[in-house]
């Protein structure tokens, strides 16, 4: 019997779905939803567009420092014109006022301004550049998660059909030995209870079928949450465990870790370096930032006095300007050094890392060979069990053996089925493992 049903449901807990499951005329084998995955998938649809945002902040940044061109306009109306007494100026002793401003003022403009030096420009600049690369690696990391997560839920997924077909070719050999048995009781040469027997356990066979049909579609229907594939669709697995193993090879044993296969160290390196440009940026907070214009104003003016005449009064200027900082009381220093900070705390966790990924690699090398021997032990057991389920069918067809035999070693051999597959998909699982920690997994 299969008694292991509890390791499945755990699995699909784990997975967790609540929706049906509707059987595809069409199976997926295991690149397949991969592949769908990393099209459909919104943690991938997230990263390439920050991967977008990225490249528009790089125009955003380098815009800042090519020319800026700039227009206007103004109107002013004046409801008290400032002046003083015409006596003041020695024109008689009249209090008569006069103005220096017309009643009305249109003052259109235009400005060009250009920024000739920046180091914060600069390196603004460089870092929009590592910031590109940043999210780059951080697309590669999001789409190696995805792989890994989808490998990760198909195998048990596909576990469970494999063991579905096993169990409906059980179910139908055994129905096929009741249905001999029963014709053997009716003509007297053999008991009821042999045929009870045979019913109990294909009644067993059937109730763990339907358990595991339920735990199926949990199962797929998590692996379908992981594609980004709506849950309502219809989805079956066409692979199977013995061309996956072949298909994998043999796990790489030997090779040195190469941390530069994994892309969730690359991206490390590149926050690194962004911190870094941070550090360049506090290191010269003295460094002047000079910037140039030109600005052109076609004025007009009217209404001196009762004169409604408008004059035109235009006016040019340029010059540039120079600016830097002398003292700003340990601003930039304290900056730096939390930026200094952010490095020694990147380079903390690279040592975590490269230790989290070599022991990841010793694990999976452990687990593939224990997995291997596994496999080779199932296979002998298997080989055993089917021959010792034959020789007692034979014996009870001939009627010198008992049905309690025959359930016995029918139980013994669906159980080292069982034993097995579960031993073929830990050696699978541990050969994806040794790839994802190496970092050759495509």
């Amino acid at each position: 019997m299969f008694r292991n049903v509890s390791f499945y449901l755990l699995l699909a807990i784990m997975l967790g779905s609540q929706a049906g499951f509707a059987q595809s005329t069409e199976g997926r084998r295991l690149e397949d939803c991969i592949n769908y995955a990393l099209e459909n998938n919104p943690q991938i649809r997230i990263a390439q567009l920050q991967v977008a945002d990225a490249n528009w902040r790089i125009k955003e940044n380098k815009g800042t420092g090519l020319p800026q061109i700039s227009a206007g306009v103004s109107y002013q109306y004046f409801i008290q014109r400032p002046g003083i007494p015409a006596s003041a100026l020695g024109f008689g002793t009249s209090d008569e006022k006069i103005a220096f401003n017309a009643f009305h003022s249109l003052t259109p403009s235009i400005s060009l301004n250009q920024l000739f030096f920046s180091n914060s420009y600069r390196l603004a600049t460089k870092a929009a550049d590592y910031y590109r690369v940043y999210v780059n690696e951080q697309l590669n990391v999001s789409r190696r998660t995805i792989r890994n997560q989808v490998i990760d839920a198909y195998l048990p997924a596909l576990l469970i059909t494999e063991n579905l077909v096993i169990l409906d070719k059980n179910i139908a050999n055994l129905e096929k030995l009741l249905a001999e048995t029963r014709a053997i009781q009716q003509a007297g040469f053999a008991e009821q209870l042999d045929v009870d027997r045979l019913e109990l356990s294909l009644t067993t066979l059937r109730s763990e079928r339907d358990n595991l049909v339920r735990q199926q579609e949990m199962v797929v229907n998590g692996l379908k949450m992981t594609m980004g594939m709506p849950v309502s669709e219809s989805l079956a697995l066409s692979d199977n465990l013995s061309q996956l193993l072949a298909n994998y090879g043999s796990a790489d044993l030997t090779s040195e870790l190469n941390p530069q296969n994994r892309p969730e160290y690359v991206q490390l390196r590149r926050g690194r370096d962004l911190s870094q440009i941070q550090v360049d940026l506090e290191s010269k907070p003295w460094m002047p930032t000079v910037a140039g214009f030109i600005q052109y104003q076609p004025g007009y003016q009217g209404g001196f006095g009762d004169d409604t005449k408008w004059f035109f009064i235009p006016a040019a200027v340029t010059g540039i300007s120079v600016s830097m900082n002398l003292w700003d009381s340990g601003v930039s220093k304290a900056r730096k050094q939390k930026a200094m900070i952010g490095i020694q705390t990147i380079d903390e966790q690279e040592k975590l890392l490269l230790n989290g990924m070599q022991l990841e690699l010793a694990n999976a090398r452990k687990q593939y060979l224990n997995a291997q021997e596994r496999v080779g032990n199932q296979q002998k057991n298997v080989a055993l069990a089917q021959r010792i389920y034959d020789t007692t069918q034979t014996k009870y067809k001939a009627g010198i053996g008992s049905s309690l035999e025959l359930v016995s070693a029918e139980q013994s051999l669906y159980a080292a089925q069982q034993a097995l597959m579960s031993a073929q998909y830990d050696l699978l699982t541990a050969k994806v493992a040794v790839q994802k920690a190496l970092g050759t997994a495509n």
